[in-house]
């Protein structure tokens, strides 16, 4: 007679009501799996995103901090001897050192402003070569560089000036000195908010250079 192996026997195999039930256990272990995916992945999302738009936010802001603290006193000609510097609230024109991988060595002319694009405002910087000039109006029909995106929606910029009192006024323009600071304001478009990446910049040369000889 053949022996009957007992159901506890270590080598017996699953029996179908086992297999079924390990398949059910293990279809609930990965529905539980996806619903939690499904709620984590959007977070953690939106969260990279938000990372990254500070990254994007702090490096357009240095960038023009390190612009405007680098501004020269540079007239048009020497027949003009206002420096060439437009303030306004939402952009700023000045002359600078030029700066960069491929820029050659001199002067160049730098506008940072906010322009339109498809996704809303946003804050770019172009430059031109520095030229002598017989009317600083001239400065926009210069030939600028294809603008480079600083700051993103939904994040604006203002600026404000101040001169040797202190006092902040919303523009700078044909005044016979740079301003002595420079406040850079940036607040969220949605909320209004003022955010902590808002900063003021000490212009280091406010003068003409004959009047520091002097």
């Amino acid at each position: 007679m053949r022996a009957c192996h007992r159901r506890d026997d270590p080598e017996a195999g699953f029996t179908l009501i086992e297999m079924l039930i390990a398949a059910a256990v293990f279809l609930i272990v990965v529905a539980a799996l996806a619903t939690i995916t499904g709620q984590w992945l959007p977070s953690w999302d939106h969260g990279i995103a938000r990372v990254q738009r500070a990254e994007q936010l702090a490096f357009g802001i240095d960038r023009v901090a390190a612009d405007l603290a680098a501004a020269q006193f540079i007239s048009p000609s020497e027949k003009i001897k206002t420096p060439i510097f437009d303030g306004t609230e939402l952009g700023v024109t000045f002359v600078r050192g030029a700066v960069g991988p491929n820029a050659r060595p001199g002067l160049e002319i730098v506008r940072i402003a906010e322009i339109a694009s498809e996704r809303g405002p946003v804050l770019a910087r172009a430059t031109a070569p520095f030229v002598p000039l017989s009317d600083p109006n001239l400065i926009p029909s210069l030939k600028f560089s294809a603008p480079t995106v600083l700051v993103r929606a939904p994040f604006r910029v203002q600026f404000a000036y101040a001169g040797q009192d202190g006092a902040w006024q919303p523009t700078w323009r044909g005044a016979d000195k740079l301003p002595r600071a420079v406040r850079v304001t940036v607040r969220n478009a949605v909320t209004g908010m003022t955010l902590a990446a808002s900063s003021a910049v000490t212009i280091h040369v406010d003068v003409a250079p004959e009047c520091i000889n002097a």
